[in-house]
């Protein structure tokens, strides 16, 4: 029955658009990588030097990929882990806007099974991905985690909050209608067990730097360490 419970939650996590709203193609000339909109049949940000479409080998051998936003004025960056039912074909406008409105270097990847990236959505694969992400940004990058913001939102509050306790000295973490857990959220139920995905209610209390949640209701399940704004839409 846990088993069962489980797989239930996983299946209501993870929708991956199909098929895929953009592919990506390698340059004959130099390798360089370039993302594809599949309605459009044009490249995204053909005129924009400041992406880099990345393809990062995870732990556990999916390669996925991520868009890298730079920002000439940026001090920070942000690390966005989005929602289910999206993948990065979709997301690259609000990117653009997200990096020059705010002035930061911006990062988002597709999780495993999702856009171009390989393998198959698991929670443990959006693990592994975020994981390598931040690998790409410590070494191709040089960003530190004191100037590093993650930013998840739905189903991507699970690797957010899974990176987020491993990192004690994070600038920030921005959840936005993030859950508690999948059970939570799929059986409506208010306790966690052992065959439940994102237990996200439980590693909110890991979390040592300022937190901006932004949902449609109080979380006042929460109990944390950190400092926390929170913003009801």
């Amino acid at each position: 029955m846990g088993c069962l419970v489980s797989h239930l939650a996983a299946k209501f996590a993870f929708f991956p658009p199909s098929p895929a709203t953009y592919t990506v193609k390698k340059s004959r000339v130099g390798g360089k990588l370039t993302a594809v909109s599949t309605a459009l049949g044009v490249a995204l940000g053909v005129d924009d030097s400041s992406l880099d479409v990345l393809s990062v080998e995870t732990k556990r051998g999916n390669k996925i990929v991520a868009f890298y936003l730079r920002n000439p004025s940026a001090r920070l960056t942000v690390l966005y882990s989005h929602g289910n039912a999206a993948d990065l074909g979709q997301l690259y406008d609000l990117f653009v806007q997200l990096s020059a409105n705010l002035r930061v270097n911006l990062i988002g990847y597709d999780y495993s099974g999702y856009g171009a990236s390989t393998g198959k959505p698991s929670e443990s694969n959006t693990y592994a991905d975020i994981e390598a992400v931040y690998e790409c940004l410590e070494t191709e990058y040089g960003v530190s985690q004191e100037d590093l913001i993650l930013y998840g939102q739905s189903v991507g509050s699970g690797p957010t909050l899974h990176l987020a306790a491993k990192l004690p000295r994070l600038r920030g973490v921005v959840l936005h209608s993030a859950i508690l857990s999948g059970l939570r959220v799929v059986c409506h139920v208010k306790f966690s067990c052992c065959c439940d995905i994102y237990k996200n209610v439980n590693k909110i209390r890991k979390i040592k730097c300022p937190v901006l949640v932004i949902h449609v209701s109080p979380w006042m399940h929460f109990i944390s360490n950190s400092p926390f704004v929170l913003v009801f839409c």
